[in-house]
């Protein structure tokens, strides 16, 4: 390995890996969104989102693969960050209309990603992403202890 790779440094204790992951959770846009179902089968994509800091707020197109999975089949699973840096979520997700939604909820969702479906001609369905069950780690020496969150409590 190059000098100064990350295999080098110590495993993070729970804390500072709760703390990074939460950092990650408030301050990125974007993660990947995989969904399985009968219409579509399992699909990966890009995503921007809204973390309200319980759930996560996506929103994709009503007719897209990944809207169909999610309404067939609301498991998901969520992946942010780099390989070397990684948080995985597990959830479940759960549709909200536009007009469910509220608007300091839209208007938040909107600021944060820099888009706004309720302004989009196609019909766009949005979704609260319950997690579950995170997990994060850096590199092998964190894979004991990975898990952060179980049966949706964080751990610690």
């Amino acid at each position: 390995m190059a000098e100064g790779s990350m295999t080098s440094a110590s495993p993070r204790e729970l804390e500072e890996r709760l703390r990074d992951t939460r950092a990650r959770l408030e301050g990125d846009v974007d993660l990947w969104v995989a969904t399985s179902g009968s219409p579509g089968g399992v699909h990966l994509i890009p995503l921007s989102y809204l973390w309200d800091g319980t759930a996560f707020i996506i929103s994709t197109p009503r007719a897209s693969v990944t809207g169909r999975n999610l309404l067939a089949d609301s498991r998901v699973r969520l992946s942010l960050g780099p390989t070397r840096d990684v948080v995985v979520v597990e959830g479940t997700a759960e549709p909200v209309d536009i007009a469910d939604l509220g608007p300091k909820a839209g208007d938040a969702f909107a600021t944060r990603t820099g888009f706004d479906p309720r302004e989009l001609d196609e019909p766009y369905q949005y979704f609260l992403i319950r997690p579950r069950r995170i997990q994060a780690w850096r590199e092998a020496n964190e894979l004991q202890g990975r898990d952060l969150m179980r049966d949706g409590h964080w751990l610690g």
